[in-house]
């Protein structure tokens, strides 16, 4: 694929290229082809986890046609610049993560940069992706079966009652549970807003 077709279609997003972009395209690059993935990418063979979102997100998001809405990219917010890749034919699985020294190294391959945002810039587009990357085969904490589910599997909280898809749902002493209601929900419900009238009441003498 070409890399600076990816990195333009990249930058369209954010209307500027910066050096975790070029990460994120590299790193999907370096992806398929440690998998050995064929081109075109069949719909749903590649399945990816990232740790984190935002600019290196977008890169691999490029380089690799994966997606929410396809149920082929997930996102587990490490806060690091990370990526597990996973062929669901296959079942083989890497880990992709940035080398710790990248961005000394980054003058290596840029020094005629002044500065060393710009250095970084250009170096991640020419380093080797074995100097810019540790890919490590890993295994899967929860199988890829259960990560992926099955389509039209639904179940309804028998506490808040909502709908429940992707067998998602806890079940828990026979009772089946949503998993914010398991224990387990990133928010929790606060009273509804309540507006105060501010007007003045003009019927009352000053």
């Amino acid at each position: 694929m070409d890399l600076q077709a990816l990195l333009a279609e990249t930058a369209a997003r954010h209307s500027h290229l910066c050096p975790r972009q070029v990460l994120g395209v590299r790193a999907g690059l370096a992806g398929i082809d440690t998998l050995e993935l064929p081109q075109p990418l069949p719909p749903k063979r590649l399945l990816i986890i990232l740790e984190t979102d935002g600019c290196f997100a977008d890169g691999v998001e490029v380089s690799t046609h994966v997606s929410v809405g396809h149920r082929t990219l997930r996102i587990e917010d490490y806060g690091k610049t990370a990526a597990t890749f996973i062929d669901t034919k296959t079942g083989v699985t890497l880990r992709i993560s940035t080398r710790l020294d990248i961005r000394q190294r980054a003058w290596d391959y840029a020094p005629q940069e002044e500065y060393h945002y710009q250095a970084m810039l250009l170096a991640y587009q020419k380093m080797p992706a074995a100097e810019l990357f540790n890919i490590q085969p890993v295994t899967l904490t929860t199988p890829l079966e259960d990560l992926i589910s099955r389509a039209g599997i639904r179940a309804d909280c028998d506490l808040c009652g909502e709908e429940v898809i992707n067998e998602r749902e806890v079940t828990r002493n026979g009772i089946t549970l949503c998993r914010a209601c398991a224990g387990s929900s990133y928010y929790i419900e606060t009273p509804p807003f309540k507006s105060v009238d501010l007007s003045i009441d003009t019927s009352v003498d000053l």
